[in-house]
């Protein structure tokens, strides 16, 4: 499949998605993150999911996999390239959390479709993007203390906000994934900030998907 039909594809599923809160009490957020190691062709990949108590953020279950991803490194299509591995690390879970915090762009992506909204359609779970680093759209400067906010627009379009979680520290850019809104949203992310920049869930299971690269 071409780029061409892949970004039909993601502009097709986009329609799928939820932009309003469809889930009951959260009592369980799941972080995920891929971790990779590149060869010319293809790589040797890991995916962790860590499961944590809502809001007191204690570890429930962490899971990991490993295998190989065959699909290249494209601007804009990360979800073809590392979600199949998030989704057999989701299965393996003893209990899904009620909602996913994935490090990646969310609604904020040139199709209104990344990893985030990916994940959700697919598993079928409220998602929230949250990235360190910004993929497009334009953002107002704004003071640099912990939960300020500035929306993130691009042509036009709120799709996300650059939210400073930590005062003095450069923002993560929160976007939507699917069945929430962007204010709750932020509200979860920096629920889930109580000491570094990125949320507790994503960033354990970054830390444990790189473990399990090494491993």
């Amino acid at each position: 499949m071409g780029v061409s039909e892949l970004a039909e594809k993601q502009r097709q599923m986009a329609r799928r998605v939820v932009l309003t809160d469809k889930f009951g009490k959260i009592r369980r957020v799941g972080g995920c993150d891929v971790s990779l190691r590149r060869s010319r062709r293809s790589a040797d990949g890991a995916a962790a999911v860590v499961v944590m108590t809502y809001p007191t953020l204690e570890v429930v279950e962490i899971v990991t996999v490993r295998g190989r991803v065959e699909f290249p490194y494209i601007p804009g299509f990360l979800s073809f390239r590392e979600l199949p591995l998030v989704a057999k690390a989701f299965a393996r879970l003893g209990e899904p959390p009620d909602l996913l915090i994935l490090d990646g762009q969310g609604l904020a992506h040139p199709r209104r479709f990344g990893l985030a909204c990916h994940a959700g359609v697919e598993l079928g779970l409220p998602t929230i993007g949250c990235a360190k680093s910004l993929l497009c759209g334009k953002f107002e400067p704004f003071d640099l203390c912990r939960g300020e906010r500035s929306p993130l627009l691009l042509d036009g379009e709120k799709v996300g906000y650059a939210l400073c979680t930590r005062n003095r520290v450069r923002p993560v850019f929160v976007s939507p994934g699917h069945r929430i809104s962007h204010e709750t949203a932020v509200e979860i992310v920096l629920r889930c900030c109580p000491r570094y920049r990125l949320p507790e869930p994503s960033r354990l299971a970054h830390t444990e998907s790189r473990r399990a690269l090494t491993c």
